[in-house]
């Protein structure tokens, strides 16, 4: 990335996990970063000692040079370190950060993007059911589907559960959400009824929703699986499908989601060094996916 007058770009890599992310750095430096710095094990109490090393070192006009990735397997301590880089800044000292802990925004935002397309360009007014509707990569794909106007339900093992994080989620985003159980094979069916769009976002191995019950959703059109280990998480759908006909739905696995999702992914980091004030999360994020969609990139 380094231009003839330009110094290098800098992106500094802070993760929980006690080994920095070796598929995170390989993505960053695919992407074009100069320079690579990791950090691992990273507590929100080093976040400004380590975020400062790095606005410290330049002038004002070259902080678009230096920018901060927060990643790591735990969504909810990623989020706090996100939190507390952008509020390290003051003034004109600030840097772009992105957020994208296991993947769970860059993940969300490809799925998003999947559904879209299989519901020909736009999922406004449709029903949407997530499978594993309460963890990390589920909540986020649930929070972009009602970004982009889908009325959406979360489901999980938990009955109490996805109907907690379905209220908070719609006060956050004013749209309608709601949850339902997945625990019996009655409920799954019940909150599945009416769905044009069915994500599953589960743990890798972990079926989700069997082919009996799938067959059963006449309003089914769009089935994406983020799962890549077999069994599927729904039964049927293959780790490569990309927009692949499967029983008279269009259906996406983990793998036909994963190349949209790694453009997506050296996509926002590149984006990092066009100015020194980009925030990606989630939805910052998925803007950056639906511009290469309207490139067709």
């Amino acid at each position: 990335m380094t231009g003839s007058n330009d110094k290098p770009t800098i992106l500094l890599q802070l993760d929980v996990d006690p080994h920095p992310s070796v598929f995170d750095s390989a993505t960053a430096i695919d992407a074009g970063v100069d320079r690579l710095l990791t950090f691992g094990g990273v507590l929100i109490e080093q976040v400004r000692g380590l975020v400062h090393g790095a606005l410290f070192t330049r002038g004002v006009s070259e902080l678009n040079r230096t920018a901060v990735f927060v990643g790591g397997s735990s969504v909810v301590a990623a989020e706090s370190l996100y939190n507390e880089a952008i509020a390290t800044f003051f003034g004109p000292f600030r840097v772009s950060v992105m957020l994208d802990p296991n993947g769970a925004n860059t993940t969300a935002a490809a799925a998003a993007l999947a559904a879209s397309e299989g519901m020909g360009g736009s999922i406004e007014g449709a029903r949407a059911a997530v499978l594993a509707g309460t963890g990390p990569v589920g909540m986020r794909v649930a929070r972009l589907l009602a970004r982009l106007g889908a009325d959406v339900a979360l489901g999980s093992r938990d009955a109490g559960r996805a109907h907690a994080i379905a209220k908070n989620m719609a006060a956050q985003t004013g749209t309608t959400i709601g949850g339902f159980a997945t625990h019996d094979p009655k409920s799954l069916e019940e909150g599945l009824r009416g769905a044009s769009i069915v994500v599953a976002a589960g743990a890798l191995g972990v079926p989700l929703l069997p082919l009996d019950i799938r067959k059963r959703i006449e309003s089914l059109r769009v089935a994406i699986d983020l799962n890549a280990v077999p069994p599927a998480g729904i039964e049927g759908i293959d780790p490569g499908d990309k927009k692949t006909t499967r029983d008279g739905i269009l259906a996406w696995g983990a793998l036909g989601v994963g190349g949209m999702k790694m453009k997506i992914h050296k996509k926002a980091i590149q984006e990092l060094f066009v100015s020194n004030d980009r925030t990606l999360d989630a939805e910052g994020i998925l803007d950056i996916g639906r511009a290469l969609v309207e490139k067709k990139v």
